[in-house]
């Protein structure tokens, strides 16, 4: 099964990016990710088995006695390719993010469960194959900050609609 680990976002943060999301219509063309969709990805596991999937649960686990992670925005950024892009909502590097990830990859790592080692980059895809305008998007409705205290293994599920994304094992980091 498609499998990824990504820290769930508090509703209130999804609603906000989703109006942000909406501002952005106007002047990028592009798929639009739906807000049930939003979440930041800490490790990309790909095609993994029932042995793989437990792993992955222990190593959640293993990382429950963090501190929830503080949820600042940094912008827009995209990554891709000179016409089409992924445009996505930046966040910044705070050290719980950042601490958070590390550990994370490492106890994956411990447990030989295989992982997209690409950096970290603490984001929110909002579009795929997006045109970018080539002038400033003006005055946008960026969220305000949040905390986000819930990490999740997901089942990612591929469609022509999309992907779907069907939670496996949460845990709670402290608060």
């Amino acid at each position: 099964m498609r499998t990824f680990i990504a820290l769930e976002l508090p509703q209130e943060f999804v609603d906000q990016t989703a109006q942000l999301a909406r501002a952005l219509r106007s002047s990028v063309h592009g798929r639009f990710m739906k807000p049930e969709t939003y979440h930041l990805t800490l490790a990309f596991l790909g095609e993994i088995g029932e042995s793989e999937v437990a792993s992955a649960m222990a190593a959640l686990d293993s990382i429950s006695e963090l501190p929830a992670v503080p949820l600042e925005i940094d912008g827009l950024g995209s990554f891709g390719r000179k016409r089409e892009h992924t445009l996505y909502l930046a966040l910044q590097r705070v050290p719980e993010a950042i601490s958070l990830a590390e550990e994370l990859r490492n106890d994956l790592s411990s447990r030989d469960v295989a992982f997209d080692a690409k950096k970290f980059v603490p984001h929110i895809t909002l579009a795929r194959r997006a045109q970018l305008p080539q002038d400033d998007f003006g005055s946008l409705p960026f969220p305000t900050s949040s905390m986000a205290t819930r990490v999740t293994l997901f089942k990612s599920i591929l469609s022509q609609e999309g992907a779907t994304y069907k939670p496996l094992y949460s845990v709670e980091l402290q608060q």
